[in-house]
């Protein structure tokens, strides 16, 4: 049976684009939680302190970093199945020489993943952010041989720069060849006497590249996208690998998203409740819009703007826009002499049992006693054409 693969990155809790400080500082918060020190007798933290140490001792290596992330282990192309051995081995050897052959060839780069935070206002209007994206690049002091300047890889007198060597072995139905990677040249071919300082004979170093990202309008929180070919460069000329980019949306003050639907809130005096009027409210794409209130709106209602919501990500349309109708209610203090025996009379005049005038510090004068509507602008000084100019 095949020994089971230790995934490093995920031992340590890091991406696979961590760089090399990141590793260091996963490896000691992880190592102190499970030292065996700490854990005395216990015998599941003593695999996993074994299992960091040996996560940090490959990661922590740029030639058996790159030798892992290529191959699976830190040992250069000895990934894949294996030549392994017993009944299952042997079938694999019948049946094509599974396993390591497979690794000598064309190899796709891997995929990279990060996450990229925007604004609820570049989500509904789409926009494009420049990302830097760590991933392995040609060795420029080498051209990518891994060979020092001068000199350059010969080809292995093993498997005669094949990257490949025959066995034969013995199978439940007679001796059989098979076809395994080359163990001298890790299936590449060539043989390096004498190394690239600069990237240890692996013919690539970590660099950080720009990377535009284009994010059409609609995205949502969670949504993953893909940039082709922006991932680990191929071995052999295989073609690279893709960078997945997962979104997040930050929060804005003024709206609440709900799929394709924003809601925001929009204070009304009293005056305006009572009679109606009209607003202007902030829209994330379309700057201000009018929103009618209907004579006697009372808090809580709730104002539908049909297509000025999200739009809809892959799709046509927009969603839309609830404005929810808050009473504005000013504090005593905040009033004038004037409007407060405004509203003394307002008071009295629609409720006839309320305090009497009596009670009252200052007597509203019989001006002030008009109609509702003119009580109520002195009260609160709500006139359509100053609500209109708020925001």
């Amino acid at each position: 049976m095949a020994a089971v693969q230790i995934d490093y990155y995920a031992v340590l809790g890091v991406e696979r684009t961590a760089t090399q400080a990141d590793i260091k500082r996963a490896f000691r918060e992880k190592v102190r939680s499970c030292h065996p020190d700490a854990n005395p007798g216990d015998a599941d933290a003593e695999r996993r302190f074994k299992e960091i140490n040996e996560a940090y001792s490959v990661l922590n290596n740029p030639e058996k970093r790159s030798n892992y992330d290529q191959w699976g282990t830190p040992e250069p192309g000895a990934g894949g199945f294996g030549s392994g051995g017993g009944l299952f081995g042997d079938l694999f050897d019948l049946f094509g020489g599974f396993g390591e052959a497979q690794q000598s060839g064309p190899r796709q780069g891997a995929n990279l993943q990060m996450s990229l935070r925007i604004t609820l206002e570049e989500a509904a209007k789409g926009t494009t952010r420049t990302v830097r994206i760590p991933r392995f690049e040609p060795c420029s002091d080498c051209d990518g041989t891994g060979a020092e300047a001068g000199t350059a890889p010969q080809p292995c007198p093993e498997c005669g720069g094949t990257g490949q060597v025959r066995s034969r072995v013995n199978t439940l139905f007679g001796q059989s060849w098979s076809v395994f990677t080359c163990p001298r040249c890790g299936g590449t071919g060539k043989l390096i006497a004498h190394k690239c300082r600069s990237c240890g004979g692996t013919g690539k170093v970590r660099k950080t590249r720009e990377q535009e990202i284009k994010i059409q309008p609609g995205v949502d929180r969670g949504v993953r996208l893909r940039v082709a070919g922006a991932g680990e460069l191929g071995e052999r000329g295989a073609p690279p690998g893709d960078l997945f980019i997962l979104m997040d949306v930050a929060d804005d003050p003024r709206f609440t998203r709900d799929g394709d639907e924003l809601h925001c809130a929009a204070r009304v005096s009293y005056p305006d409740a009572v009679f109606g009027t009209t607003l202007k409210v902030e829209t994330l794409i379309d700057g201000l819009a009018d929103v009618k209130i209907p004579a006697g709106t009372g808090p809580g209602s709730v104002v539908r703007l049909k297509g000025l919501g999200m739009p809809r990500l892959r799709s046509f349309g927009r969603g839309d826009l609830y404005v929810h109708v808050e009473l504005e209610v000013p504090a005593g203090r905040e009033l004038s002499a004037q409007a407060q025996e405004a509203l003394k009379a307002f008071r009295q005049a629609i409720s006839p049992d309320g305090p009497s005038e009596q009670d009252e510090k200052a007597e509203p004068s019989a001006k002030d006693k008009g109609d509702g509507e003119s009580l109520l602008g002195k009260i609160f000084g709500g006139s359509k054409k100053r609500r209109s100019k708020k925001k």
